[in-house]
C-alpha cells in the first residue's frame, strides 16, 4: 500500500541527494572503498531504469555494498563517522529499495546474512532530535522489510520491535509532520499477521498514541475520555472536518491513522475484546463515524467497526448498541455515498447491527450495559414498569452478577462523569423497593455501605438519588416492625 511522503521527509531527502559529497577525499580518508564508491557512482544518476539495470545484473554486489558479507565492511559501517556520507548513502538505499524491489528480498537470500547489523545501530545513532540519520534509518528498515515481507527472526524479534518503538517516538512528537510520517510507515510495516501481532503487542507504545490522536479529532481533551464519551461531553471540532478537526488534527493525519487502525483490525478475532475493553474502540469510532463527513474517513471507521463487531459479536455488538450506532447507521442510509465499497461496508455492518437487536430484549441491553461498566441514563433506568417485570431476574442473573458488577462501578470515584454514580443508585434503589426481601444479598456487596457514603457527595443528583435509594431500606424497616 504506497502513500505519498510526508512533505517534509521528502523536502529533506531532496536536499540530502542535492548535497555535493567530496567523494575522492572521502577515499583518501578511508570513509569507503574505491570500489565501493564506483558502485555508488553507477547508481547515484536519477534515471530509474539505468539504476534497475545496474542493480538487477549485481544483486549480490549491492546486497555487500550496504549490509557487508564475508569480512568486507559495509560502507554503513565505514561511513557511520561522517554524518554527510551516512545520510546520502541511506537516502540512496532507501531510492533503490523503492526502484528495484528484487534487492529488498537480495538482503534475506542467505541463511547466514544479517541484514541488519549495519543499520539498526543508526537509529539510536543520536538523541539529538535534530539529526536526520535516525530518521533515514527508519526509512530503510521500513523499505527493507515491506519490500521483502520477511518474517525471519531476525526481522521479527529484533528489528521489528525497535523499529517500531522508534516510529512511536514519532506519532509523540508535538510536529504533526513527524507525526504523519510515524503513522505512514507504521501502515507499510502491518504487511502480516506476524507484524500486527508485535504491533499489538507493544500498544502502549504504538496503539496508545494513535488513539490519542482520534480522541483528539473526536473534541475529548484530557480527564477520562471514556466518561467524556458516554456523557458526550465531547468539544466539537474547531473546523469539522475540512483541513483540521478537533485538536488541530490535520484531516490527512486522521486518515492515516484510521488506515493503520483498519489494517490492524484483521486482528480482531484475537484483539478486538481487549482493543474495546483498553480503548473504548466501538464507541470512540461510533462518535467519529458521527462527526465525519468525508467519505475517505468514514469507509475506514466502518470497515473497522465491521471487523470488530463481525468477529466480536457476543461482547461487542451490545457495546455499539449502547453506543447508538444502530440509529445512526439508520441516518447514514440516506446519505448519497459516491464510493460502491463504502456503500457495502455501510450496509453490510447495518444488517449485522439490526440481525442482532431483532432478538435483544430492554433486559439484554440493561445487562450490556452494567457489564460495559459505564452507565447513562438509558430508558430502563427511569421506567418503573422496567423494574417491576426484570428487578429480580436481575437479583438472580448469573448468581449475582449485575449486582457485582454495580458495585464495583460504584465503587469508583468516577470524578468527570458524576452521573454514573447517581445511575448506580438508582438502580439500587429500584432493586431494594421492588424486591425488599433481598436487601441482604444487596448489603452482602457493600452497596447499603456506599449509598450512605454518596449523601456525603458534593454533586446535587448523587446526593438525591443516594438519598431516595436509602429510602427504599428504612421503609422496608420500618414496613417490618
Amino acid at each position: 500500500m504506497s502513500l505519498d511522503p510526508p512533505t517534509y521527509l521528502a523536502s529533506l531527502q531532496d536536499n540530502i541527494r542535492r548535497r555535493p559529497i567530496p567523494w575522492d577525499g572521502a577515499v583518501r580518508a578511508g570513509t569507503l572503498t574505491e570500489e565501493q564508491l564506483a558502485k555508488i557512482r553507477a547508481v547515484g544518476k536519477d534515471e530509474r531504469d539505468v539504476r534497475r539495470q545496474v542493480i538487477e545484473a549485481n544483486l549480490d554486489g549491492y546486497k555487500t555494498l550496504f549490509a557487508g558479507n564475508n569480512g568486507q565492511r559495509s560502507v554503513l559501517e565505514l561511513a557511520s563517522k561522517r554524518p554527510d556520507v551516512c545520510q546520502y548513502l541511506l537516502v540512496l538505499l532507501s531510492d533503490l529499495l523503492d526502484d528495484v524491489p528484487a534487492l529488498s528480498k537480495a538482503f534475506f537470500q542467505s541463511e547466514d546474512s544479517n541484514p541488519y547489523k549495519n543499520i539498526l545501530p543508526l537509529l539510536a545513532h543520536s538523541t539529538n532530535t535534530e539529526d536526520p540519520i535516525p530518521l533515514l534509518t527508519s526509512i530503510v528498515l521500513v523499505r527493507l522489510m515491506a519490500g521483502s515481507r520477511d518474517e525471519s527472526t531476525a526481522t521479527a524479534e529484533k528489528a521489528l520491535p525497535m523499529l517500531f518503538s522508534y516510529l512511536a517516538s514519532l506519532t509523540k512528537n508535538s510536529d504533526a509532520g513527524l507525526q504523519d510520517i510515524g503513522v505512514q510507515e507504521y501502515s507499510q510495516l502491518l504487511y502480516s499477521r506476524v507484524c500486527r501481532q508485535q504491533f499489538w503487542k507493544q500498544r502502549s507504545e504504538t496503539v496508545g498514541p494513535l488513539i490519542d490522536i482520534l480522541r483528539a479529532a473526536a473534541g475529548i481533551s484530557g480527564g477520562d475520555a471514556s466518561a467524556n464519551l458516554w456523557s458526550g461531553t465531547t468539544a466539537p471540532p474547531r473546523s469539522g472536518f475540512e483541513a483540521s478537526v478537533g485538536g488541530g488534527v490535520g484531516l490527512q493525519l486522521l486518515y492515516h491513522v484510521l488506515l493503520v487502525l483498519w489494517q490492524l483490525s484483521f486482528e480482531a478475532a484475537d484483539i478486538g475484546d481487549d482493543l474495546n475493553n483498553e480503548y473504548d474502540i466501538v464507541l470512540l469510532y461510533t462518535h467519529l463515524l458521527r462527526l465525519s463527513p468525508k467519505e475517505k474517513t468514514t469507509r475506514l471507521v466502518i470497515a473497522t467497526l465491521y471487523n470488530l463487531l463481525s468477529n466480536n459479536q457476543n461482547s461487542l455488538l451490545p457495546t455499539a448498541v449502547l453506543a447508538r450506532l444502530p440509529q445512526l447507521l439508520q441516518n447514514l442510509s440516506s446519505r448519497q455515498f459516491t464510493d460502491p465499497d463504502l456503500v457495502e461496508d455501510r450496509d453490510k455492518l447495518r444488517e449485522l447491527v439490526e440481525e442482532y437487536t431483532k432478538t435483544k430484549t430492554t433486559f439484554d441491553e440493561y445487562v450490556a450495559e452494567v457489564n460495559s461498566g459505564h452507565l447513562r441514563w438509558s430508558p430502563p433506568h427511569r421506567s418503573s414498569v422496567f423494574w417491576a417485570e426484570n428487578a429480580r431476574k436481575i437479583l438472580d442473573y448469573e448468581n449475582g452478577e449485575i449486582v457485582r458488577k454495580l458495585a464495583e462501578i460504584m465503587q469508583q470515584p468516577w470524578e468527570n462523569d458524576k452521573a454514573v454514580l447517581a445511575i448506580a443508585c438508582n438502580d439500587v434503589g429500584y432493586l431494594v423497593r421492588e424486591v425488599p426481601e433481598n436487601r441482604s444479598q444487596l448489603e452482602r456487596y457493600g452497596l447499603k455501605r456506599r449509598i450512605m457514603e454518596l449523601m456525603g457527595e458534593a454533586d446535587e443528583n448523587v446526593r438525591w438519588e443516594s438519598l431516595r435509594a436509602l429510602g427504599g431500606w428504612l421503609q422496608y424497616s420500618f414496613d417490618t416492625k
